[in-house]
């Protein structure tokens, strides 16, 4: 079954291949109900973050939901406008306690440069950031640290720094957008991918191609979607709010042969 399935990191920590994103999702029931009901159908890996204004009320399903702590895998970002090294120790902090956890399984700077100047060089608030997230690291108040939207020249510098490589790089990425030259060099540098709008916010469901495949496997399009990043060896966060999406998201427990892989790879 995929949601009891993960992944290993180099430091031995398991991560749930399928989980639920949170963007857009706003704080109170709407975040709330879709971390439940998404722990109620046994995900076990929620990805949250601070820019998302929802931590609160993330933090509240999880701590609600009975489930032991240790079993739930969850993810939260570093803003993308705060780079540096005491901002970054803040940030966490700030996170920490709306989600009401004692620890982080993994954290993640939300992306290289901020959301209003995209394309600015923030190398050396890059490199600041990575120094506080490895002293959170060393700390044992998160499990795991990463990057997120971070493309090759991105990376480069902090490799030539760093105590700890990235272990994760979350990146947008689905049939029609694979970001081959980032998952290539993610690869070669042994940084696990985060696949985050795996469906392309719903844009390539009606495709025609997509449609008559999943007719194929009598799956829906977004259960084709989400497969393909997963035999992609990529983690999978799609987002809805809808239970019956979070239940259906999960049903992908098929397996889309190597000739149709090839077609979906040319979309």
């Amino acid at each position: 079954m995929i949601l009891k399935d993960t992944f290993t990191l180099k430091n031995w920590i398991k991560v749930p291949k399928l989980g639920l994103g949170t963007w857009q999702i706003p704080n109170g029931d709407e975040a709330y109900n879709s971390t439940k009901w998404a722990l109620e159908a046994g995900y076990r890996h929620i990805d949250t973050a601070m820019a998302y204004g929802n931590e609160e009320s993330v933090g509240k399903a999880i701590r609600d939901s009975g489930i032991a702590r240790e079993e739930i895998f969850v993810t939260t970002k570093l803003p993308a406008e705060k780079k540096g090294h005491e901002i970054a120790h803040e940030s966490f902090k700030k996170s920490l306690a709306s989600l009401g956890l004692d620890y982080i399984d993994l954290y993640l700077i939300h992306a290289p440069w901020p959301w209003h100047n995209i394309g600015q060089d923030c190398t050396q608030g890059n490199i600041d950031s990575w120094k506080a997230f490895e002293e959170i690291y060393d700390s044992g108040k998160v499990k795991a640290i990463g990057i997120s939207n971070f493309e090759p020249k991105h990376i480069e510098p902090i490799l030539a720094m760093c105590k700890h490589v990235p272990m994760v790089n979350q990146i947008r990425f689905h049939i029609g957008d694979r970001q081959e030259e980032v998952v290539d060099y993610c690869n070669k540098h042994d940084i696990l991918i985060t696949a985050y709008s795996p469906l392309a916010t719903g844009r390539i469901l009606d495709d025609k191609a997509i449609v008559d495949m999943a007719a194929k496997y009598k799956v829906t399009s977004a259960q084709l979607c989400i497969r393909y990043c997963i035999q992609k060896d990529m983690v999978v966060i799609p987002k809805t709010t809808k239970k019956e999406r979070i239940i259906s998201n999960a049903e992908v427990n098929f397996i889309i042969d190597d000739e149709d892989m090839k077609i979906l790879d040319k979309l």
